[in-house]
């Protein structure tokens, strides 16, 4: 009696072991997942455990979830990467997006629209980089990466951003091997005048530590000729941002003839070449006129992104879905626009553990709505569209935790502590 007794105990807690191994942290349910990297676009549930997506399949039991997400009517899809921001916040009123105030504090602005990465668009050079390491990086909930400045100083403003002497590419180069698992590339910006040096000390420190440049073109008048950037300056996989501007008083070449209104031959070229194109969109960097033609003639960008900071996002651009919405509008389709948001920008930052949802892989969610309504979409001009519907963030879940819940579709919301 006690040998049979001594087997059905056995037999209890390997049943009660085996039903632990096979809950999960939080199981989404009738959502559409949209994943480009796995090639998904199709009404799925999703699992997660110990911040792992661990199954996505047609149907999963949602008793097996000890959070249980109801996304239906909802899109699911790999968390947001914002390839373009400005996050290094700090208290400095002259430092603008070095330790300054018109940076932002990423968290603050990130979850809320489905961002769970977001990559520092140069406002750290060498110099300054263990700053924004300490301050930002270490302490933000927020996965924060980072295109370092080829200025020492990093975005300061003014004359520290024309400072030749202070681009060093070696430097550069040593501080983004030092880090390689949070600088993916390098930042060359605002430079004012003639010379290619910037760029091409840009490219040079690029080469040193085989990742990326991000450009950011300078002004000048007449402008440098973007053709000889492309083609001569810039390798396959180097980033053109700000695609879409037409600044005022002719220091910047266009992407579209303003006087055909015809995206320019060589910028197929460059396409061809395999030059990235980001929007980031900025307080001054994206115009209709520029965008509409390009997306008309099939010239989409590679990459989605929002230049945020405290001018562009209390101005036209707003965030990450805002720019979204905007590109869906103008024709890009849905899928294309969730692919330059995920799995593109971690293909150009070499992360690619990110913006996907492989088995396997680190659990970063956005479950967004498409909402149905009146909405206008305007740029730095004035130029108005409107538009029938736009993005909406119901929930972000970051590495396998829910971090943010706009209408509270967990059940439960919050689990309590078993202690």
């Amino acid at each position: 009696m006690k040998k049979i007794q001594l087997i059905l105990v056995v037999t209890f807690l390997l049943l009660g072991q085996l039903s632990i191994a096979q809950s999960y942290d939080i199981v989404i349910k009738g959502g559409h997942v949209i994943d480009p990297k796995n090639n998904i676009d199709a009404l799925m549930d999703v699992a997660i455990s110990n911040g792992k997506i661990v199954q996505v399949a047609k149907s999963i039991d949602a008793k097996q979830g000890i959070q249980v997400v109801n996304a239906k009517g909802l899109y699911v899809t790999p968390g947001l990467i914002d390839l373009h921001a400005h996050v290094f916040f700090g208290t400095e009123p002259d430092h603008y997006l070095s330790n300054g105030l018109v940076a932002v504090v990423p968290d603050g602005f990130t979850f809320r629209v489905g961002v769970t990465t977001v990559v520092d668009a140069g406002g750290a050079g060498w110099k300054s980089f263990p700053l924004f390491k300490k301050n930002i990086i270490d302490n933000s909930q927020t996965r924060v990466l980072s295109f370092l400045n080829i200025v020492g100083e990093g975005m300061r403003g003014g004359a520290y951003e024309q400072n030749e002497q202070d681009m060093d590419a070696k430097m550069s180069a040593m501080v983004a091997n030092q880090y390689k698992d949070i600088i993916v590339g390098f930042k060359v910006a605002h430079f004012s005048g003639p010379e290619w040096t910037p760029v091409d000390r840009g490219v040079e420190a690029g080469k040193l530590a085989n990742i990326p440049v991000m450009i950011d073109f300078g002004g000048n008048t007449p402008p440098l000729p973007i053709e000889e950037l492309f083609m001569k300056h810039l390798r396959a996989g180097d980033i053109y941002t700000h695609t879409y501007t037409l600044l005022e008083g002719n220091v910047r070449e266009t992407v579209v003839d303003e006087n055909t209104g015809k995206v320019k031959p060589f910028i197929w070229d460059a396409v061809k070449k395999g030059v990235i194109f980001d929007v980031g969109y900025g307080g001054a960097s994206f115009n209709f006129t520029q965008a509409l033609p390009s997306i008309k003639a099939g010239f989409l960008p590679n990459t989605i992104s929002t230049d945020l900071h405290t001018g562009s996002m209390n101005a036209s651009m707003k965030d990450q879905l805002g720019v979204m919405s905007k590109f869906l509008l103008m024709g890009m389709n849905l899928s294309s626009v969730i692919n330059a948001s995920t799995w593109k920008p971690a293909q150009v930052i070499k992360h690619e553990e990110l913006g996907n949802l492989s088995i396997g892989g680190i659990a970063d969610l956005a479950i967004l709505n498409l909402r149905q309504g009146d909405f206008g979409f305007y740029d730095k001009t004035g130029y108005k569209i409107n538009g029938k519907q736009k993005f909406e963030c119901e929930m972000t879940i970051k590495a396998g935790s829910i971090v943010y819940d706009l209408n509270g579709i967990a059940n439960p919301i919050v689990v309590k502590s078993k202690k």
